[in-house]
């Protein structure tokens, strides 16, 4: 095959340009960091975060019979190696306190006349309490505890009565997983949206040559950290009460709470998140660099939130990780204020690590303003 003179020359001028733009990405340590720490990043945190299957489900006692026959069954659930006691109780009270708080996934009594129903030959139920807000693990660790009943019904069977496991699940009664994914939004949506405006408002200015001047001005760090925060919080609670109407009114997801109490979570969280979006902002040089700094930090945030699996279902060393994100704590208040009914008195020690996260990162990006970009 001939290839004219004309081709060679255009083919030399594509082959000369491809070059000049894989020795301008590959020569700039920054720019290879962004293309390889991403993949090992993202492929560790699916591998131990993203996991569906149910391991670990902790659960509250509530044995109202003290029977052999109720002794035999529990000791069944507790070898399983996925149902773990996390407390027994001695009243529903208590064991309902227990699924409020979220300290456990499910909560299990035993009537107190289950004994005697097997022993007359009739059917004995068990009852258990499936924490709605999860509505993934609530089915899993249902399915896995009905296997569970059903074995130990298949060998009374002809002997004794049988024993019927009671299905109940609180806070989202029909386990529907939209009612679990869309509440969430509220919170990732929202971070997303205000984690990005906040990085692009300084970057924005370095870029254009204004932050400059704006340095030079009578403001001081603390009132341009103020002018620079105040707007991408604006814009994060619009954002959650578009996604808040929708929800509702749309696809009819009842609402169980405060909104005062919802709308202070949502302003704590945004308050965190756009602290840490000023500090994308304050360290990157670019707007180029600071959307590529954002979404290097995006996925990490919103895998190790528990908005896909729960926090417990996480390796060890990434449940430590979870503390310094704001998500995590910006869904649990959320997910329980809308669909729990939560008030500020049980939804408070969340606003705890959020406070901290904005009382780093706000800080941390005035001192940025004033000497890494003066």
């Amino acid at each position: 095959m001939v290839i004219s003179p004309e081709v060679r020359r255009w083919l030399l001028r594509v082959r000369c340009l491809i070059r000049k733009e894989l020795q301008v990405l590959l020569k700039d340590p920054k720019s290879r960091a962004i293309l390889i720490i991403p993949v090992f990043l993202q492929a560790l945190l699916f591998g131990y975060a993203a996991n569906y299957e149910l391991s670990y489900a902790p659960y509250v006692l509530l044995d109202e019979c003290h029977s052999k026959a109720s002794d035999d069954l529990l000791a069944r659930i507790d070898s399983s190696g996925i149902f773990v006691r996390k407390l027994t109780v001695r009243s529903q009270r208590e064991m309902g306190e227990a699924v409020e708080s979220g300290a456990v996934a499910l909560a299990i009594r035993v009537p107190s006349d289950f004994a005697s129903r097997l022993s007359s030959g009739r059917t004995a139920p068990l009852q258990i309490v499936l924490d709605g807000r999860n509505s993934i693990t609530s089915g899993l660790a249902g399915a896995y505890l009905g296997s569970i009943v059903s074995s130990y019904a298949a060998e009374l069977s002809g002997r004794t009565g049988s024993v019927e496991l009671v299905r109940r699940a609180w806070y989202n009664t029909n386990l529907d997983s939209r009612w679990n994914i869309l509440v969430a939004l509220i919170a990732t949506l929202a971070l997303i949206q205000t984690q990005l405006t906040a990085a692009f408002t300084v970057a924005r200015e370095r870029e254009q040559g204004t932050f400059d001047q704006l340095l030079v001005t009578p403001l001081t760090p603390v009132e341009i950290l103020a002018g620079k925060a105040l707007p991408p919080i604006l814009v994060g609670l619009v954002q959650s009460t578009l996604i808040l109407l929708v929800i509702r009114f749309w696809f009819e997801i009842p609402f169980s709470g405060s909104l005062i109490t919802l709308y202070l979570g949502l302003l704590a969280f945004n308050l965190a998140t756009v602290g840490f979006g000023l500090s994308i902002s304050a360290l990157s040089l670019s707007m180029q660099q600071a959307m590529l700094y954002n979404f290097l930090c995006l996925v990490p945030t919103v895998m190790l939130s528990g908005f896909f699996t729960p926090v417990s279902n996480m390796a060890p060393a990434l449940q430590y990780l979870t503390y310094v994100n704001p998500l995590r704590f910006g869904i649990d208040i959320v997910k329980r204020v809308y669909l729990e009914g939560a008030g500020l008195a049980q939804v408070w020690p969340d606003f705890i690590p959020l406070a901290l996260i904005a009382a780093f990162c706000l800080p941390a990006a005035g001192w940025l303003f004033r000497n890494k970009l003066s």
